[in-house]
């Protein structure tokens, strides 16, 4: 089960890893190792999130996930997303950034540094929406951290909170950004437009690609309740029944969906690379890597049904979300340890495979052992 999950996984970190002596020797191959674990540890969370919204798909589109959607993250977020917010941050053509990263590298590492206001604004805001529509949820029954979960889902009734409390978010970060910058000569005090349009630029992407894929999800629903129901009634008529025809446009838009998402979770691994290395190549050979295994840990946790058992796991990974977006606010005007970006997360989703633990162990002492569960117990054993 692990070689069938992972054996491409495998097979492309032997290849990179190859690559990589080929291209700069021993010194290249460290690298790029450092850059692969990187890039698993900032984006472990991710995989949680992903395999969330995965489980909803059917195997067709879990493969699509793993062959289309590999090649958007590798080559699009990690080779071909450098260079393109290199090209407009300094209008330049994208093969005239291209030769940049090539032949002048510092260059390149600078312009990619001035952009990073705007990439940290947009990636935030995305990051953020998702973590405050899972805090306020009211609808959900499960809660990790009752004392805080709890309030806060009733809050969830007021329409449009998630959003008030991101564009007060991104207010505050855009107002403190202009007036650091006035107390230190005013050179990035325009930046602050920047920052203001490209977080709403985030958080709009997040309505539209989010209420696409809710509404087809739901339209995806209503006609699987009515297939079942005809089901039933051919079974008494010994008829057979044609598929839902919607499925294809709801796992698309689940898919388009997933794409964004791990876009803005790529954010902070790709800024995080320029401070091991420069060159594009050794970048994309790390990043890639890493990416492989977020991919394959995903399809792992659906289906061998972790999140099924481990139920806070879900919670952890939200958490972790939601403390990544803050901190790529935060970048936006401070510098902030690529190590403590990447162990926020990972604490956080282990503590909360903990409380699973925890959670699962009193389940099947309360129930003899068998590992029964109730809604009330569920609840009940949360921190």
């Amino acid at each position: 089960m692990v070689l069938k999950t992972f054996g491409w996984s495998f097979a492309v970190t032997a290849l990179g890893l190859v690559a990589a002596i080929f291209y700069g020797g021993w010194q290249a191959f460290g690298i790029v190792a450092i850059l692969s674990v990187l890039e698993i540890s900032l984006s472990f969370d991710n995989a949680v999130i992903n395999a969330g919204i995965l489980k909803k798909m059917n195997a067709f589109w879990q493969k699509i996930f793993l062959t289309i959607g590999i090649l958007i993250a590798v080559f699009g977020m990690r080779l071909v997303f450098p260079v393109v917010i290199v090209a407009v941050s300094a209008q330049l053509g994208p093969i005239e950034a291209i030769d940049l990263s090539f032949n002048d590298p510092e260059r390149y590492k600078e312009l990619v540094t001035d952009a990073h206001p705007s990439i940290a604004a947009f990636g935030g805001m995305f990051l953020l929406m998702i973590f405050l529509d899972f805090i306020f949820d009211e609808d959900r029954d499960i809660h990790w951290l009752r004392w805080i979960e709890r309030p806060l889902a009733k809050l969830g009734k007021v329409d449009m909170l998630s959003v008030c409390v991101a564009l007060i978010i991104l207010l505050i970060t855009a107002m403190t950004f202009a007036t650091q910058a006035h107390q230190h000569g005013g050179g990035h005090v325009d930046k602050a437009a920047t920052v203001m349009l490209s977080g709403i630029a985030g958080l709009i992407t997040y309505l539209v690609v989010g209420g696409l894929s809710g509404f087809f999800e739901g339209k995806l629903e209503e006609e699987e309740e009515r297939e079942h129901e005809a089901e039933e009634e051919a079974k008494e008529k010994g008829k057979p029944v044609t598929g839902v025809a919607l499925a294809g446009k709801a796992a698309f838009f689940l898919f388009l969906y997933l794409e964004v998402l791990d876009a803005s979770f790529s954010f902070d691994g790709v800024i995080g690379a320029f401070a091991i290395t420069n060159e594009i190549v050794l970048m994309a050979l790390g990043l890639g890597i890493g990416a492989m295994y977020v991919r394959s840990l995903t399809v792992y946790l659906v289906r061998e049904g972790t999140l099924d058992d481990y139920v806070y796991l879900e919670h952890g990974a939200h958490y972790a979300i939601g403390a990544l977006s803050i901190i790529l606010l935060i970048t936006i005007q401070y510098e902030i340890n690529e190590f403590i970006t990447g162990s926020v997360g990972v604490i956080l989703i282990a503590l909360s495979f903990w409380s699973s633990v925890r959670r699962n162990r009193a389940l099947a002492a309360e129930s003899g052992g068998d590992g029964g569960s109730g809604s009330k117990s569920e609840v009940s054993s949360g921190v």
